[in-house]
């Protein structure tokens, strides 16, 4: 009753497809919340634009797309020197946490930079514990 067995050739699909869910439920949230007054506002002439194009930060929608390429691309590449250790995953999220909250952080301080290096180190390091050593999880 209190065991789940996983094929093991099925096994890096199971968190995936929990989180794919978990982000399309979040993203009916949203719509739900806020695609009627959004729409309702621009009907009505309150927008002149359905996107305020001044308020788009070009560097953080263009890093972050390559930060998130370069994450999974770099995530294989690691892996593939230590196999089936999950090393791909641990060596390669530090930095993208990290490149990630600097874009991110709206001021750069000692204070802000010390709390994003703790959590880029600790978090992935966390997970990677509790994934691959703890439930045996593969990851990359």
């Amino acid at each position: 009753m209190f065991e789940i067995t996983i094929p093991f050739d099925q096994s890096h699909l199971f968190f995936p497809r929990i989180i794919t869910w978990l982000l399309g439920g979040l993203f009916v949230l949203v719509l739900m919340k806020y695609a009627r007054p959004i729409m309702s506002k621009y009907r009505s002439g309150g927008m002149t634009e359905l996107l305020d194009l001044e308020e788009f930060h070009k560097f953080k929608f263009f890093g972050t797309i390559v930060l998130v390429a370069l994450y999974f691309i770099m995530m294989d590449v690691v892996g593939s020197w230590f196999p089936n250790m999950g090393f791909g995953f641990l060596f390669v999220s530090m930095p993208f946490i990290f490149l990630m909250g600097m874009m991110y952080v709206h001021e750069i301080t000692k204070a802000t930079v010390t709390k994003i290096v703790i959590v880029s180190l600790v978090s992935p390091l966390l997970a990677w514990f509790v994934l691959a050593r703890l439930f045996d999880i593969t990851l990359p």
